[in-house]
């Protein structure tokens, strides 16, 4: 059955952007004032280094500009995923984007004037009182002081931007549109095309030829490409050892750990823990092989459910019941706030024509934090979605009501902690409420995939990325071998001795987009072991726990990343949260293998 226009669907199972815009004319209407709000840092040019009054009063500006521009491209931006053809939300978000480019450069006086006031002046006026609001994002501005350089220098740096994008570019178009992988014939005999997306489904094919088909036929484009593939991929670490050296950083790793503030002991302990525990990863593989009746098991045996997922219709209000059951351990707030957003229009439910695909959160510091959802009623996964989008939404929700504007946006280190801590409690719900063996067999086969997804898999990238970097930094080489080589020694590591490594393998690494953002993914990583490790100290905790937690979500980005974590009660400097993540997996691994 296709999907239903946009507007076939009941306004009940849609989001109400009410808190938002009450009508499209009310968002046209706010855009003057965002016009004469960029029109009025003119005011401060030049200016912000005479006293800490007038510094204030551009940044109060600011935060009202932002504010303003916050509430205007979130209903752009909500509008357009509701039906990604429709013109006239097209036009709304472009209408948007021109204003922020115009806000962009209206504002960026801001942060090298402040750079440019005396450390002495400075430390002098962050003890006025007008400053106060404002004392972090100084102190913050001011930690980029030995890492910014002179303003010609600066300026050539910008003008190097685009360009310096090439090699991201170039690996999308070749990745996601020059690449054609040809046709295949699935389980049931029809004939499909094999994409990027489609291959993922096949991979969870029950026709283990299908499956290897599939790994082998996808691959071979991987590898006929494989030296421009290299060259890309050594083209985009170049440039971020370039940018490292060029900003007085160490290397490329402290360059990217720097904004978060986190020390490079936090990266290397998470890949410790992790190699610690792959005796536990590589005992479930040789389970999996052994309950899929397997000799050999390959790559392409690890995504298929090694039982059948039992076909179970949640219908909307069902899954929000189950939801917040799991939930009941947050307290009567969260639960009260969150199932009137779920119940009520927070969520965009149901797929309609046009719409975006997938899942999304998005809060802001004034209306509510809508969930995109394109929920299917006989979908398990999509129950962990909804509880996982309803994290951020929670998370966004108490920081926004908590913190003033400039402290309430959370980072992206954090971001996954609250998303996945919803998921740890569903789980555990699903596991005590199963109905039979298989049932429950299955859900803890999802939790360990989940696990050995966000926390191995994404390690081992991680340990890729700092390898490659290195031999960028020492002045080796990165050709297609060594590129291959070294992530093919990462393999074995990982997946073990037992496990069939398949020449096609070693180029997964010229596949994956996230490396064309270093040292992005270990965050996956770190924020489901704070998750793991956070809710089980609040489910055998009391109220103490609870409150820690909630101070948490409350805090937004007033401190640093790891300083919310440790008030929280976990502290990411030290191995013991992933230690507890994969001592979990290995209990996990150890029931499942009494189940099936």
């Amino acid at each position: 059955m296709s999907n239903p226009k946009r507007s076939e669907v009941a306004s009940n199972d849609t989001w109400d952007l009410m808190s938002l815009f009450p009508s499209d004319e009310a968002w046209q209407a706010a855009l003057p004032e965002f016009e004469s709000c960029i029109e009025g840092f003119s005011q401060f040019v030049g200016k912000l280094g005479q006293s800490p009054e007038q510094l204030a009063a551009c940044l109060d500006h600011d935060v009202k500009t932002d504010r303003i521009a916050e509430r205007i491209g979130t209903y752009a931006f909500l509008k357009t995923a509701e039906d990604q053809g429709n013109s006239k939300y097209q036009g709304f978000a472009a209408r948007y984007q021109n204003l922020a480019s115009k806000a962009g450069q209206a504002a960026s006086f801001i942060r090298p004037e402040i750079l440019a006031i005396p450390d002495e002046t400075m430390s002098k006026w962050l003890s006025q009182p007008v400053l106060a609001p404002y004392r972090l994002v100084i102190e913050r501005i001011h930690r980029y002081r030995a890492h910014t350089l002179s303003q010609s220098e600066e300026r050539l740096l910008a003008m190097q931007s685009e360009m310096a994008q090439t090699a991201s570019k170039t690996f999308r178009q070749l990745n996601d549109a020059d690449l054609k992988f040809g046709l295949l014939e699935d389980e049931e005999g029809s004939q499909i095309e094999l994409t990027n997306a489609s291959f993922a489904a096949l991979l969870q094919s029950p026709k283990r030829e299908v499956r290897q088909k599939a790994f082998h036929q996808y691959y071979s484009q991987f590898s006929a490409h494989e030296n421009t593939l290299a060259a890309t991929l050594a083209g985009s670490v170049h440039a971020d050892v370039y940018y490292a050296k060029a900003r007085n950083y160490p290397s490329a790793l402290e360059s990217s750990l720097f904004a978060d503030n986190v020390p490079v002991a936090v990266y290397d302990n998470l890949i410790a823990a992790v190699r610690n525990h792959l005796p536990a990863v590589h005992a479930y593989f040789d389970m999996r092989r052994r309950k899929m009746k397997l000799d050999k098991i390959h790559h392409y045996d690890t995504y298929v459910p090694i039982l059948a997922e039992s076909k179970t219709h949640r219908g909307w209000d069902q899954a929000v019941g189950i939801v917040m059951e799991s939930l009941r351990p947050l307290g009567q707030e969260y639960c009260k706030v969150l199932e009137g957003g779920l119940r009520g229009r927070w969520c965009d439910r149901y797929p309609n024509a046009g719409k975006q695909s997938g899942a999304f959160s998005c809060g802001s510091f004034e209306a509510d934090p809508y969930i995109l959802m394109n929920y299917k009623t006989d979908v398990l996964n999509d129950v962990f979605t909804l509880t996982h989008e309803a994290g951020h939404s929670m998370h966004s929700y108490y920081s926004a009501r908590n913190q003033p504007f400039q402290y309430y946006n959370y980072t992206i280190f954090v971001a996954e902690v609250a998303s996945t801590f919803n998921e740890q409690l569903l789980a555990r719900t699903l596991i005590e409420r199963a109905s039979n063996p298989q049932e429950k067999a299955s859900i803890i086969n999802h939790e360990i995939d989940s696990i050995r997804a966000t926390i191995v898999r994404q390690t081992m990238f991680a340990e890729f990325e700092k390898k490659i970097h290195a031999m960028a930094e020492a002045g080796e080489p990165l050709t297609v071998e060594s590129i291959k080589s070294t992530y093919g020694r990462l393999l074995r590591d990982y997946f073990g001795p037992d496990f069939v490594i398949d020449q096609e393998l070693e180029l997964e690494c010229f596949r994956i987009p996230h490396f064309y953002r270093a040292f992005y993914v270990y965050k996956y990583a770190t924020g489901l072991s704070a998750a793991i490790a956070l809710s089980q100290r609040v489910l055998e905790g009391g109220q103490s726990e609870l409150k820690d937690y909630l101070g948490f979500l409350q805090a937004g980005c007033s401190k640093d990343p790891l300083d919310l974590l440790r008030d929280a009660g976990v502290d990411m400097t030290s191995p013991q949260p992933v230690e507890t993540a994969l001592e979990r997996l290995s209990q996990l691994v150890k029931q499942l293998d009494a189940l099936v």
